[in-house]
């Protein structure tokens, strides 16, 4: 990994992203430290998290590992105090962190429903609030949250995790409406059949079908890599992306138009 590419950022900002631990998260952080970015690589994970920042330290980026569970308030906060702490102020805030599983709608416990939402969009909102002071104070800030594009027309046996996504959706193009005029933009990237290793796992448990079903509903036939969104996230984060505000910009091969 290089810590800078051609038509890297001009500026060295501090960055954070959440689930950057594994997956998608972690292709993420790369790409923004590539950018040129200071990353703060937060999640649960604190082990995946340190991986991932050694990774990018590795190749000549900065990075760090902050381990955070993004439903608990206080951990949120410590968190991002850590990172501004260690790199300055928040300038990029790329929300990845969430979880995602299978069950039919009628056998959804309350706990399993409300744990969806404290991770999924909860977790988005405390992470966005944290962000956002620093982000006023400079009268620049870029805001990514990935959602899904089961939150832009359900998924069978996703209902929890489809209405945390669209709530995800809804939230972001409040922020937008509502920082817009302080420099800061808030766009969210709704990917749809990304090949990570959860996929994986998924298809192992049987709760997801092979590979090569998979992408006959991809009009592009192929699964989605992380690399994909990294690339839009690095854009929607770059100084020239400061008219692109509220958007919904699908990640997913045509298979949501």
């Amino acid at each position: 990994m290089a810590a800078t590419t051609e038509g890297a950022c001009e500026l060295s900002r501090t960055a954070v992203v959440t689930g950057g631990g594994s997956g998608l998260g972690r292709a993420i952080s790369i790409k923004l430290a590539e950018d040129g970015n200071r990353v703060a690589v937060m999640d649960v994970n604190a082990e995946g998290a340190e991986k991932v920042a050694a990774e990018i330290t590795a190749g000549g980026g900065k990075a760090l590992a902050v381990g955070v569970d993004v439903s608990d308030e206080v951990a949120v906060e410590s968190g991002f105090a850590t990172a501004r702490d260690a790199f300055g102020p928040i300038e990029i805030l790329v929300t990845s962190a969430a979880i995602a599983g299978f069950t039919r709608f009628d056998q959804i416990t309350l706990d399993e429903w409300n744990r969806y939402l404290a991770v999924n969009l909860t977790g988005t909102f405390l992470c966005v609030r944290s962000a956002l002071s620093d982000m006023v104070a400079a009268q620049w800030g870029r805001i990514v949250t990935i959602s899904s594009a089961a939150g832009q027309q359900g998924a069978p046996r996703q209902g929890h995790y489809s209405a945390t996504k669209g709530g995800v959706i809804a939230m972001t193009k409040t922020i937008a409406l509502d920082y817009a005029r302080k420099g800061i933009t808030a766009n969210t990237v709704p990917p749809f059949v990304i090949d990570s290793p959860l996929l994986r796992q998924q298809q192992q448990e049987g709760k997801l079908l092979p590979t090569e079903h998979l992408v006959q509903a991809i009009p592009a036939r192929r699964l989605g890599a992380g690399e994909d969104v990294a690339a839009v996230c690095s854009f929607l984060c770059s100084d020239g992306a400061g008219y692109v505000n509220g958007q919904v910009i699908g990640v997913n091969g045509g298979a949501v138009v």
